[in-house]
């Protein structure tokens, strides 16, 4: 299986495939990459402590028995790390920190090597909040989007790595996406209970941002659950410890969906209570009551504006054919995974493609018209 068939850029970094390796303290070095994460698309090395404050508390870590990384010079030995890398992924490196200026010193060298920096707003450690890095610059949103503006003047691609339910994930998500962020890191953790997606589904309902889904992966199930909602990129952490193979299953199962639908990560349906506002582009004609017309409602759209958005998008394509079908157009159809003779015969009669259709619904539908992130 070829790795075309993703159009994954930001910025001018490009990615394999959606698949990506999160950060782990003490774990993620080059030769863990080189033997976890060979085929991913991303892939982070760190977390690693780059001030005098997080490198001493990462060191009353260790003295507790938990793994870190202690490094004398953050800069020389990163950049020594990351060209030992032989797996031809992009790279990002996740970085701890209670002031901005050494955050800002690496992240000049890294836009000319086009390295993703991540800020870490995720860790929760005790004796790394406590010096107020990690999850503690959540406690500051003026302090933290003046960060992100100025890391963002270096030309770096930046994500943000953060856990939800901490903060107001909405207000907290806007924020650093007026500040200039380009990747959002969710970690959708529900203590004990496995992953958030309705979460995930709330902030892809508010954003355009890059999303990296995190949280309870563990086989191809779980990660399309998560693009469902909306996440461009799914990523796995401690389920790489368990299952060395889970990166290369998850490329492999995820470009195969691909190939086969055509959109790997597109939506639930609107009306399973699970589909965020890409769902729209399969929604049939409002003519009984559903969870469309909540959602226009919300949205403070008219049913017929509805209507006469999905005709224009519509337009001049395919989508405009199907007499045979529900409500006389493939324009009111639903996804590919959903059975549906109707709408098949009338792809076969017309030559179109389950993949075709799919890719006519994702750029016609979401991109053109809804404005959101397909």
């Amino acid at each position: 299986m070829g790795n075309q068939s993703f159009d994954l850029e930001i910025g001018d970094i490009k990615f394999k495939n959606p698949v990506v390796l999160s950060a782990m303290g003490g774990i993620n070095d080059s030769n863990f990459i080189n033997q976890h994460a060979n085929k991913a698309g991303l892939a982070f090395l760190g977390g690693y402590s780059i001030d005098q404050k997080t490198k001493d508390a990462s060191k009353k870590i260790i003295n507790r028995g938990r793994e870190e990384f202690i490094l004398d010079s953050p800069l020389d030995e990163i950049l020594s790390e990351i060209s030992n890398i032989k797996t031809g992924n992009a790279i990002g490196v996740n970085l701890r920190s209670t002031t901005l200026d050494p955050i800002l010193d690496i992240a000049s060298v890294f836009y000319s090597k086009k390295i993703v920096l991540e800020l870490d707003a995720h860790c929760r450690q005790k004796e790394i909040v406590d010096v107020g890095a990690g999850e503690a610059l959540l406690s500051d949103i003026k302090k933290l989007t003046y960060w992100i503006k100025k890391i963002k003047e270096t030309g770096v691609v930046l994500s943000i790595k953060f856990r939800v339910n901490i903060i107001d994930d909405i207000n907290f998500v806007k924020a650093v996406e007026n500040a200039g962020v380009d990747i959002i890191h969710v970690d959708a953790m529900i203590p004990d209970e496995g992953s958030d997606l309705d979460a995930l589904k709330k902030i892809r309902d508010i954003t355009d941002l890059t999303i990296i889904g995190n949280n309870s992966i563990t086989d191809f199930n779980t990660a399309k659950e998560m693009l469902s909602r909306g996440c461009d990129f799914i990523s796995v952490a401690r389920g790489v410890a368990e299952n060395p193979s889970l990166i290369s299953e998850l490329v492999d199962d995820i470009t195969q969906f691909q190939e086969e639908l055509g959109w790997y990560n597109s939506p639930k349906h609107l009306c399973s209570g699970k589909g965020d506002l890409r769902s729209l582009t399969f929604c049939c004609v409002p003519v009984k009551p559903c969870a469309l017309l909540y959602k226009l409602k919300k949205l403070g759209l008219a049913p017929q504006d509805f209507v006469e958005i999905k005709k224009e998008f519509g337009k001049g394509t395919m989508l405009e054919y199907g007499d045979s079908t529900c409500f006389g157009s493939l324009l009111w159809c639903c996804k590919i995974s959903k059975p549906c003779f109707l709408r098949d015969g009338v792809l076969d009669l017309l030559e179109l493609s389950p993949q075709e259709y799919m890719t006519l619904k994702k750029e016609r539908g979401c991109q053109k018209l809804w404005g959101c992130k397909a």
